[in-house]
């Protein structure tokens, strides 16, 4: 007994040193990011590399918002974010509930026709969409981009394999004592699906805020385009500012990390919605 315990033991620090080494290991370009921000041009790329600089050059975040019109390009960015996030969160979640808990014609058929979509490559219909958005006149429109990206199969998918883990003698016993459709999903459904909620805000918040393709085709206007398209203009006009490029690039993931802070209580359980069911 002895002798297999202490394998275990032996087993679990194996796994845990392994663990914290691929953790470090991705943590390093996120490191180099940071460090090389606050140096010279000509100090990026000295070796040996210093990874803690002697004199920071903190003004690499200040110099930054006047080579562009960085703050027009965060606003936009998190405009566009914001919106597409909440719509997702309405869409998602609505349309779940119905696959989920309510009984109608076909409609198994029609979740898997739906959810097959995810499977299609968005390049291979990239062009008719940009035309059928062309056509309705919202070219160089930031709801061009909302329309397209305020639904989304993978996040009634992970939305329905949640509600399907809520026992439907819930939904039963609210019906009987009178509770409308709307009124489960809003008071019993939203309350009970904080897990999927936060992983689908997550999933949406970063895809979208770090969406580079979907920008770059459907704004034209610079005053309307978002931050990782300023991004690739400042690159392509100073090729060689490697310090600024990095602090532009610290300053465009401070968002995305605080709301994955934010909500990565409920993360862990929200990407394993419906792995296990009883």
């Amino acid at each position: 007994m002895k002798s297999k315990k202490a394998n275990r033991t032996i087993g679990k620090v194996i796994i845990y040193v392994m663990l914290i080494l691929l953790a470090l290991i991705m943590l390093v370009p996120f490191v180099w990011m940071i460090s090389a921000s606050l140096k010279f041009n000509k100090d990026v790329f000295v070796i040996p590399f210093e990874w803690i600089p002697k004199a920071p050059r903190w003004q690499n975040y200040i110099d930054i918002w006047t080579k562009i019109p960085l703050a027009k390009f965060t606003l936009n960015t998190a405009k566009l974010t914001l919106i597409v996030t909440c719509l997702q969160l309405l869409t998602s979640s609505f349309a779940a509930y119905a696959f989920a808990k309510l009984e109608f014609k076909g409609r198994d058929l029609l979740f898997l026709a739906y959810v097959a979509t995810i499977a299609v490559p968005w390049q291979v219909y990239m062009v008719p969409q940009f035309m059928f958005m062309r056509g309705l006149g919202l070219a160089d429109t930031h709801l061009a981009i909302i329309i397209l990206q305020a639904f989304s199969a993978f996040g009634v998918f992970l939305m329905r394999q949640f509600y399907e883990g809520i026992p439907d003698s819930l939904c039963e016993a609210a019906r009987i004592d009178g509770m409308t459709e709307y009124g489960i999903y809003a008071k019993i459904m939203i309350p009970l699906s904080k897990p999927a909620l936060s992983t689908l805000i997550i999933f949406t918040f970063v895809n979208t805020w770090n969406d580079f393709l979907g920008p770059l085709i459907y704004l034209t206007t610079e005053s309307k385009k978002t931050l990782q398209i300023g991004l690739k203009m400042f690159i392509s006009q100073y090729s060689a500012e490697y310090g600024l490029i990095m602090a532009a690039s610290v300053l465009s993931l401070i968002p995305v990390f605080i709301v994955f802070i934010s909500l990565q209580k409920y993360f862990v359980a929200g990407i394993t919605t419906g792995a296990v069911k009883g």
